[in-house]
């Protein structure tokens, strides 16, 4: 294994084993060995980026209900393309060669499984989108 490899598995951190089992489909086998810990490293880059998205987009995010902002991160992110793109880049930039060569194979399930973890993942964490006030 190379050295980049190495160093990309080396980082990120572990996922319990209760997420793997023997009758796996090989797209399953890949959100939790792969896509699941990219994303769990990435998370706090990922909560920031999507600060910048409401931002960028007026801060209307913070004038939403719970319900509406669980919403709006799902609509951003499924409809926004540029958007979800760049998020796609920084976990598609975390595969090592071996990986991506697997990803390539059916990107689009895995795209969908991708960002449906993240989608799930900043519901889950609305919490820290708060509206940060600035002193």
């Amino acid at each position: 294994m190379d050295s980049r490899s190495e160093h990309l598995l080396d980082m990120r951190p572990e996922i319990g084993q209760g997420n793997f089992h023997a009758d796996m489909s090989p797209d399953e086998r890949f959100q939790n060995q792969t896509l699941r810990p990219i994303i769990k490293l990435q998370n706090d880059l990922i909560i920031e980026v999507f600060k910048n998205y409401i931002r960028k987009h007026k801060g209307a995010f913070y004038d939403l209900s719970l319900e509406k902002r669980l919403l709006y991160i799902e609509n951003s992110i499924q409809k926004d393309i540029k958007f979800r793109n760049s998020l796609k880049g920084m976990i598609i930039g975390h595969f090592t060669v071996q990986e991506y060569r697997s990803y390539i194979l059916n990107s689009s399930a895995l795209n969908k499984r991708m960002m449906n973890m993240v989608i799930n993942r900043l519901k889950d964490q609305v919490q820290l989108l708060e509206n940060e006030v600035l002193v």
